[in-house]
């Protein structure tokens, strides 16, 4: 059994993560959905939920930026996928940080295409600053550059490594989805990698 929690877990794209990841016997409609996730959904309000099946979840209210509270989310956990937008500098520091102190070893976290073209772009500033420090640290991460999210109703995608060039400019949610829940099932692949994810050019 593992035990996974999720960062900004009313995040667009989370949703998707958590129908992917829920049991299947509370969440009948989800394809292929995982059996053996304990799954804790960690985020700044609980009402935002409203629209996403939870039931069987953990929910724990708190802020990224409050380094106590979030420490005392990941401890117990075996894996934590973040999908997160702010200060993701600083974000990135207390994950890091909370995760070394709690002996959580697996974090799978969220960045943006686009961050290593020179000149970095304002807006893309902030992930390539979490992308830094989440690689200079020792922790089994997974980083993931994914192209603008898209709602399709498909599963449909490749990844690029780091200093390949990225591909496509789009990628559905669902597509990102199921490869967190494969990185979840096989968390000893992709270990330490920054990848870009983006559905195949034809």
């Amino acid at each position: 059994m593992k035990n996974v929690i999720i960062l900004g877990a009313s995040g667009s794209l989370a949703k998707f993560v958590i129908e992917k990841l829920k049991p299947a016997d509370l969440q009948p409609l989800a394809e292929n959905a995982q059996q053996d996730i304990n799954l804790t959904l960690f985020l700044r309000d609980k009402k935002k939920l409203h629209n996403v099946y939870v039931s069987g979840c953990t929910i724990i209210e708190g802020d990224v930026m409050n380094y106590n509270s979030l420490k005392d989310a990941i401890k117990g956990h075996d894996i934590v996928y973040a999908n997160l937008a702010g200060d993701l500098g600083q974000m990135a520091k207390n994950i890091v940080k909370a995760m070394n102190e709690t002996g959580v070893k697996k974090l799978i976290f969220i960045s943006s295409i686009e961050i290593y073209n020179e000149p970095v772009r304002g807006a893309l500033k902030p992930y390539r600053a979490a992308a830094d420090i989440i690689e200079a640290s020792k922790l089994d991460y997974t980083i993931l550059r994914p192209t603008w999210f898209t709602n399709v109703d498909e599963v449909d995608y490749e990844i690029t490594h780091k200093g390949e060039p990225e591909k496509g400019s789009v990628i559905s949610r669902k597509s990102i989805a199921a490869f967190i829940a494969e990185i979840i099932n096989n968390p000893d692949e992709y270990s330490r990698q920054n990848l870009g994810i983006n559905k195949p050019v034809s």
